[in-house]
């Protein structure tokens, strides 16, 4: 990792966003990010906030998102994985090309397999997840975070809280496995 080309471990840039959390009140800012727009509110957060890394500050760049997004994610991919055996031509409307073609009996067909298949991974519980954080030390700006909690919601207090346990070296987390159905936790 070349710390002295990320910009998220120069002192100038640290001391910048120390200074807008001092304006907002807050330990953290929030970052817009389109690809998050489309995602229900309360379930996924952009956010940066500065804390230290062997003992040098830096700027974290995290992801802090709910247990039942990242389980839904989960299974998402792996029945989308599933139903290319049977549609191997099929892409994921979110994996499409502008070339992409597809009749709509097709779509139809695999639209409605892919749901039966989301229903059966769900109420078998096949994919179970639990809370995390992953460090890349590669990132481009300070040190990427992805961060999963097995919280209702991503809000102000949890961000605090998570950031507290953090950069105080408390942060606990439940390795207990969870799966979900949309009817709610099993």
């Amino acid at each position: 990792m070349a710390t002295n080309q990320n910009p998220g471990f120069d002192p100038k840039e640290i001391e910048e966003l120390r200074a807008e959390c001092r304006e907002e009140g807050i330990s953290f800012v929030y970052i817009e990010d389109p690809d998050l727009d489309m995602l229900e509110s309360g379930e996924c957060e952009h956010i940066q906030f500065v804390g230290t890394y062997k003992g040098q500050d830096v700027i974290y760049d995290a992801l802090v998102y709910t247990l039942r997004l990242h389980h839904s994610s989960m299974v998402y991919e792996m029945a989308v994985e599933q139903l290319k055996t049977s549609f191997p031509s099929y892409v994921p409307p979110e994996e499409r090309k502008a070339n992409y073609k597809i009749s709509p009996e097709d779509e139809e067909e695999a639209e409605t397999a892919l749901t039966e298949l989301i229903e059966e991974l769900e109420e078998t519980e096949a994919v179970k997840v639990q809370e995390h954080v992953e460090l890349d030390l590669e990132s481009d700006y300070g040190i990427a975070l992805d961060v999963c909690l097995n919280v209702e919601e991503i809000n102000e207090e949890v961000i605090e809280e998570f950031i507290q346990n953090f950069n105080g070296g408390t942060l606990k987390l439940d390795t207990t496995l969870y799966s979900f159905t949309e009817d709610g936790e099993e």
